[in-house]
């Protein structure tokens, strides 16, 4: 379990208390109330008691109404912001925030007097072995993914060569800046410092992302560069831009704060909260700071005790890992999604479910028809094809699009929706034949960083806990079965892409069932057919002449779970089934190149692909398979989640239920399976 954050308010935790507030920007935005309610304080209008509280939005020109009141009638106040990160989009796009601040002395970025925050930085050991790792770990993460409080650009997207000067722009009167009593001369003073203090660099003024958007003005103007000052306006990552940086100057931006984490030395003109500790050349320094932090103790207290985050998926407070985890799923999907998707060779069936998932931004257009596609493309709309699609034209801009390793309670072939996804721009995870974007995310989680072993053993263990598979059907029944060396056998559907693309000589379950006895004749060989085949939807039928001398017992409509548990080990061509017995500490021997094999994890008797030469941990692989790879989609919330939010709904059963249409359809699909091709999966 992850540890819980540090209170750093006075007020009793459990203690609910009645705020009341003067600003209608509270009663307008829901999550902010939530978050509020969630830590414990009721919001009320009217005017207070002795007990109750003022709640004001920081030092907001609407701030003023709270504080009269407070002044008049003795009651206490608590300012509230925006955590430092906050949402894929800024507030006025309608973005809700997943975090806090709630401060109960002053307000963070108002120097004048003390806050919860100084309070921490000044007062807090700050040294618990635990509290720092977490700290570093978080900061690995925010730049690995790009995250910053607002995520909604490409981190592709380039910057200039390096070795340029950052000068960091701010929103015409923002609070910290006032606050730091600085104005429009002072960013002009800290202009020049930066071009006196770098002869001969190019200087690039950054503009806030809430100018760009057209919302608020900075303090820089069009009058203020020359041929070697330029406003940078184009929106890439703020990791990427400060790595390239010789330099970074601001007066009170959050970039500093970040500029920390990048490696700099931040030049500040004014006295935000990051200022003072050693981290940064202060031109305004606040006399009473004068304890020396390490950027460990600076983030730990700023991001991890400070603010209240919050988890939409489960509607409670978290901590910021947690918080990460819903930051990172949303702009992943909004980066994908934001320039619009064409997608070719989807099922009718098939595209609400792809609307819901992938349109959230722009709706997604549905086209199969070469030109089409193309004109669609032209219009900066990326490509997506069903990965097994026949007769669909493709580039080498296509996108590749298959169900995800925790899909659904149901299967596919029965019209039930996805809730794992994945999208590839190399190749297809079951196709050995070419690289896949997997195989990139398993090399580069051959070395994991503690926080990433960890949360794969999490995930391993909510798994097998769990009982969960990829479609979660059949019977956890399963009594009488012969006593010796099990050896489970997984049936396929031998039309499936995974067996046309990743095996050769074994790719029939014959076959396979033949394999497995010859190698092991005095086993017990249990059969599992595929449930799709079961079902009479697909191929892959073995006859029960056939299965009487290949294997002792056939377990029918069974759940797949159930049946590697009563196994020793499994044999198989290319199922997914084998990477589940993995999770479970199985020995699984394969003879086609499905994409856990290679890796070391199995016995490998098919050919393999020789790029497949490193050897892995299984948390690399699980890490990259369930974390890295897949999109998942929450039922509920109807919004993109991490792979744990879709793992507790299905552990939980809180997913779509089969509709009777579908299963309608589904056996129609069975019975007409010379037409399928607008029905099944």
């Amino acid at each position: 379990m992850r540890a819980q954050p540090f209170k750093a308010t006075a007020a009793d935790p459990n203690a609910r208390r009645r705020l009341f507030i003067y600003n209608g920007g509270f009663l307008k935005d829901k999550r902010t109330r939530r978050i509020l309610k969630l830590a414990g304080y009721d919001l009320r209008l009217g005017l207070p008691k002795e007990g109750d509280l003022i709640g004001v939005w920081g030092h907001s020109p609407t701030s003023h109404r709270g504080e009269s009141v407070a002044d008049k009638r003795e009651t206490p106040i608590i300012r509230i912001e925006d955590a430092f990160l906050r949402s894929v989009l800024p507030g006025r796009s309608g973005s809700a925030p997943i975090g806090l601040s709630i401060d109960h002395k002053g307000m963070h970025y108002d120097p004048a007097q003390l806050s919860d925050l100084e309070d921490i930085l000044s007062h807090h050991p700050l040294d618990d072995t635990n509290l720092m790792n977490r700290a570093r770990a978080c900061v690995a993460r925010l730049h690995e993914a790009h995250l910053t409080k607002y995520t909604g650009f490409d981190p592709t997207t380039p910057c200039p060569e390096p070795g340029y000067v950052l000068v960091l722009d701010q929103t015409l009167n923002d609070a910290s800046v006032l606050k730091s009593k600085a104005d429009r001369s002072t960013f002009l003073e800290m202009l020049v410092f930066a071009q006196e203090e770098h002869p001969g660099k190019k200087v690039l003024i950054k503009t806030h992302p809430d100018t760009l958007a057209g919302h608020r003005e900075g303090y820089f103007k069009p009058s203020d560069v020359n041929q070697n000052v330029k406003f940078f306006t184009n929106a890439v990552s703020p990791w990427t831009l400060m790595e390239g940086a010789a330099a970074i100057y601001t007066v009170s931006s959050q970039l500093g704060f970040e500029a920390i984490f990048a490696g700099h030395k931040p030049r500040v003109f004014g006295q935000p909260f990051y200022a003072g500790w050693g981290l940064t050349l202060d031109e305004r320094p606040v006399p009473r700071r004068q304890r020396q932090l390490s950027r460990a103790q600076l983030f730990a207290a700023a991001m991890i005790l400070y603010p209240k985050w919050y988890d939409p998926y489960r509607d409670c407070l978290c901590d910021l890992e947690t918080a990460i985890d819903t930051l990172d799923a949303q702009t992943r999907a909004w980066r994908e999604d934001h320039k619009g998707w064409v997608a070719s060779g989807i099922r009718l069936w098939k595209r609400t479910p792809f609307q819901r998932a992938f349109g959230q931004t722009l709706p997604v257009m549905f086209e199969d028809n070469q030109g089409h596609v193309e004109a669609a493309i032209s219009t900066d709309r990326r490509h997506m094809v069903w990965a097994s699609a026949k007769d669909v034209a493709v580039s080498n801009y296509t996108t590749y699009v298959e169900d995800g390793f925790l899909r659904s309670k149901g299967l596919g072939a029965e019209l039930v929706a996805p809730l794992s996804l994945v999208l590839d721009d190399l190749g297809i995870y079951y196709d050995p034949t070419r690289p896949s974007r997997l195989e990139e995310l398993v090399r580069m989680r051959k070395i994991l960083r503690p926080d990433q072993k960890q949360r794969a053993e999490r995930m391993t263990a909510a798994l097998i806990q769990a009982r969960l598979s990829k479609y979660n059907v059949g019977s956890p029944e399963l009594v009488d079965l012969p006593k010796g060396h099990r050896i489970l056998v997984p049936g396929q559907v031998e039309d499936d892409a995974s067996i046309l693309t990743g095996t050769k000589s074994v790719n029939t379950n014959m076959a396979l069932l033949s394999a497995a006895r010859a190698a092991h004749p005095d086993a017990v060989i249990l059969y599992k057919p595929h449930p799709d085949v079961e079902a009479g939807l697909r191929k892959g039928f073995v006859s029960n002449e056939d299965l009487a001398h290949l294997c002792d017992a056939v377990l029918h409509k069974c759940d797949p779970i159930a049946a590697i548990d009563v196994s020793d080990e499994v044999w198989t061509m290319t199922s997914l089934l084998g990477f589940e017995a993995l999770l479970r500490g199985k020995t699984v021997t394969c003879l086609g190149a499905p994409f856990y094999a290679g890796w070391g994890l199995t016995r490998d008797l098919g050919p393999v692909p020789a790029r497949r030469s490193t050897e892995i941990a299984l948390e690399s692989l699980v890490h990259a398979a369930f974390i890295d790879y897949p999109r998942y989609f929450d039922p509920i919330t109807q919004q993109p989640c991490p792979a744990e939010v879709v793992l507790e709904r299905l552990a939980s059963g809180k997913v779509p239920k089969h509709k009777p249409f579908n299963r309608i359809l589904s056996k129609l699909q069975g019975l007409f399976a010379s037409k399928a091709y607008f029905w099944r999966s």
